[in-house]
């Protein structure tokens, strides 16, 4: 809590500076932006495009990496009826939580809410409102090093166990051929939203459902998820290191760039990372769907994503709502895909030239975004965060602590099912 409040305070003092009075003809209007990998930096330039097109000012603020905090900044934020952001980007499993706090933007949005994917617009509608614009769409996703399967004439594993041996082999070999900072495997393995994603694939993947069914009945005490557990937990300190139990999509990424790991999961953001100029595995990298549990099983692949919505305690939510339209417009979610590779929700743009030369993947991996899984969000409402945090903590003591999966799934269930879950009216 005091960091979320040192964390006010400096955005206060920040916009405060700024000011919003005496501007009769320039506003500024602020903006809860992406602080992963080069989020920030496009957010930016997107913003500098709309200030040189409206003649207002865009103030970008600082926000945590991890979602888990980010979303405790954004409710003490709102809590309080605070007008010092004006604009937020939110998760896809956050309107439920946050959307009595933001403004309607049916009407800003006109006939463009038929261009984007029909799911994100109806996950972002509450009663008749629209409470966020839909500005990328995310998946889970398998990067692979392309060059090293190619040495060691393996092939791209399409369940777990093809994973799990194929990242063995490789990592010994390049250690005994000596990179010995070489591993098989990194993902998000800290206790926060991360985890829960990382391990809904695995338990969706191995048949073991999304933790909660759409009926609100909690499901997650079932072979497959025990499973699923017990493979991650042999991961730890075999084909991935101890450390990565702190990992988030930052550190997972950083290990991977540097050329120390043979597979990453992680979101398509990091593509045009590892494809940058100055990364050392430029060209050597390869991405696909995410393994299957069995062989005639399903991947599963999280859904992610992000929103823009607007405060209702903004001074200027008519400039704050047009600096949404033009930031998740077809133009600008263009542009992010192009340059930062981020997934656009516009459906016409995957089939723009321009953005499959980009990005390959997002045409050869369009069923994987559509056919995403999604977090029990919507089933469990405004208890979903609490439903969240039991996940991942109870996966996190099976792979930090050692606890047995088959243990834990039961205790989580008793937790849950004390939780208020259940389709909301």
């Amino acid at each position: 809590m005091k960091s979320y409040n040192s964390l006010v305070k400096k955005i206060a003092f920040a916009c405060a500076s700024v000011g919003f009075a005496g501007m009769a003809q320039a506003a500024t209007i602020s903006i809860a932006c992406d602080s992963v990998g080069a989020g920030a930096e496009i957010c930016k330039q997107g913003a500098a495009a709309w200030e040189k097109k409206t003649g207002h000012t865009v103030k970008l603020v600082t926000v945590p990496t991890s979602g888990s905090e980010r979303l405790g900044l954004y409710q003490q934020l709102l809590a309080a009826e605070s007008p010092v952001v004006d604009v937020f980007m939110i998760d896809v499993v956050w309107p439920g939580t946050l959307g009595n706090y933001f403004i309607d933007l049916k009407k800003y949005a006109g006939n463009t809410l038929g261009d984007h994917f029909p799911a994100i617009i109806k996950n972002n509608t509450l009663g008749d409102k629209v409470i966020a614009m839909p500005w990328f769409t995310d998946a889970g996703l398998l990067y692979y090093r392309k060059d090293l399967l190619q040495k060691y004439s393996e092939k791209v594993p399409e369940t777990w166990e093809e994973l799990t041996a194929t990242a063995k082999k490789i990592q010994d070999a390049e250690r005994k051929s000596g990179n010995e900072k070489m591993w098989g495997y990194v993902w998000q393995g800290k206790a926060y939203e991360g985890l829960t994603c990382n391990a809904i694939e695995w338990v969706a993947s191995h048949n073991g459902g999304t933790i909660v069914d759409p009926a609100g009945k909690v499901t997650i005490n079932n072979p497959g998820a025990v499973k699923a557990l017990q493979t991650a937990k042999g991961w730890i300190g075999t084909i991935s290191p101890k450390g990565v139990l702190s990992y988030g999509e930052e550190e997972a990424r950083g290990t991977f760039q540097a050329g120390n790991a043979v597979f990453m999961r992680n979101w398509p953001y990091a593509w045009a990372l590892a494809n940058s100029a100055d990364s050392v595995i430029k060209d050597k990298v390869g991405i696909v769907a995410l393994p299957k549990g069995a062989k005639d099983g399903n991947g599963a692949a999280a859904l992610g994503g992000q929103q823009l919505a607007v405060s209702k305690y903004s001074k200027n939510p008519e400039l704050a709502a047009d600096l949404v339209m033009y930031l998740t417009g077809k133009e600008e979610q263009k542009r992010r895909a192009i340059v930062g590779a981020y997934n656009p929700t516009i459906m016409s743009l995957y089939q723009d030239k321009e953005v499959l030369a980009a990005n390959p993947f997002q045409g050869q991996l369009y069923n994987t975004f559509v056919n995403a899984t999604a977090r029990p969000s919507t089933a469990t409402g405004g208890s979903y965060n609490k439903v969240s945090s039991e996940f991942w903590n109870a996966v996190y003591g099976v792979l930090s602590e050692g606890k047995d999966p088959a243990a834990a799934v039961k205790t989580l269930e008793e937790k849950l099912k004390r939780v208020s879950v259940g389709p909301k009216s």
